[in-house]
């Protein structure tokens, strides 16, 4: 699979744009603020619905217009077209072959794709809830059961907040009213525990051997891990932890146990990563991370995902650039696209590693040539 034209109107700071890829790596390169990341944001939304960076789809309308487009061109095992339209005061559409997607979760899955962006830091510095959107986004794209069970856990969870908030304004806790929603949070939170915990175990293997691919692992003598912390890991069923905890709750007016407390340790040794890891080791470990989600998709639905690397050589040294470039253009892979500020270096890297098939496109302030 991959995209073999992709045709932007009014989309962020492009009036028109039509470009034709390779189907192998591409480089979009110019200086910060010119436009090279919103064509990977384009790129992104016929995968997923929507952008990677904005969650406020009328603001990625270009300034002074009434609406955007988005085309993509597809080779699969037939010609695929996917579009991605909105004008502002009217729902956004997705067309998959001319037929409208009704139910944007439907279409997760449908065209693979793995990005990667210096927003990725917070996966590292921020708080859990950023790692676990991670994870369930690598196995929702190649699960839909889990996605499922993902969105009927959080109307659950936010129903049973919202009991506990009338409660304390009520000053009375109805438990019958909870019962309710407790055995719904068990029933969808259980097997996402367990595909969290299955899910890690294939994942781990892959992730140390791009880890140790990158960073050159035998003579670095670099080991990086990552460990699943969960409330559901104790002995104690899930349900008596929510009877235990509803006193609580009730006075906290939130659902303290669940999956959605769940975190996830990434470790170089024995220490954090977060704490103890240089820039260059903390940008290893997330190229690893998002390779081995590359893997994961490819292993589980049998189609290479795209892979989109939004400006991943900063921080990284030479050697290790090159060692990605040689390691993302091979036959492991499928279609990539790079950004990068020195078209110099993008050049020179390709010129030190012949045989990797590839297109160069100069971006200025919302042209592509």
């Amino acid at each position: 699979m991959h995209l073999e034209r992709l045709q932007l109107n009014n989309f962020k700071n492009y009036t028109d744009a039509d470009l034709l890829f390779s189907n192998n790596v591409n480089c979009l390169v110019g200086n910060n603020g010119v436009g090279k990341t919103n064509v990977l944001d384009a790129i992104y939304y016929l995968s997923f619905c929507k952008s990677f960076f904005n969650s406020i789809d009328s603001q990625n309308i270009r300034h002074g217009e009434d609406y955007f487009a988005i085309h993509g061109d597809y080779l699969m095992e037939e010609p695929v077209r996917v579009s991605c339209t909105l004008k502002r005061g009217q729902p956004k559409q997705v067309k998959f072959n001319k037929k409208a997607v009704t139910a944007f979760a439907d279409h997760i899955g449908r065209i693979p794709l793995v990005m990667v962006s210096p927003s990725d830091q917070q996966l590292i510095i921020g708080g859990s809830e950023v790692r676990r959107k991670f994870i369930d986004g690598v196995i929702s794209q190649a699960d839909h059961s889990y996605l499922s069970n993902l969105l009927n856990y959080q109307k659950a969870l936010e129903q049973r907040n919202r009991l506990l908030k009338q409660f304390h304004e009520d000053r009375y806790v109805q438990e019958d009213a909870l019962v309710v929603w407790d055995d719904q949070i068990v029933r969808y939170g259980e097997p996402i525990y367990e595909k969290r915990r299955a899910f890690l175990e294939q994942f781990l293997p892959c992730f140390n051997e791009y880890f140790a691919l990158i960073a050159d692992s035998e003579i670095t003598n670099e080991k990086a891990g990552i460990v699943h912390v969960s409330q559901m890991n104790e002995p104690l069923p899930f349900s008596q932890q929510l009877l235990d905890a509803r006193q609580k709750d009730a006075i906290l007016q939130y659902t303290t146990v669940g999956v959605h407390k769940d975190d996830f340790d990434f470790l170089i040794g024995e220490y954090p990563v977060k704490k103890f890891g240089s820039q260059g080791q903390q940008k290893t470990f997330l190229l690893a991370l998002k390779l081995a989600q590359f893997e994961y998709i490819f292993r589980t639905l049998g189609v290479k995902p795209m892979l989109l690397l939004d400006d991943i050589f900063d921080k990284l040294d030479l050697p290790r650039i090159k060692q990605l470039i040689r390691l993302v253009g091979s036959s492991r892979f499928g279609q990539v696209f790079i950004t990068d500020t020195q078209q110099g270096r993008v050049e020179s890297i390709f010129e030190e590693t012949p045989g990797i098939d590839h297109k160069i496109f100069t971006v200025e302030a919302g042209s592509i040539r």
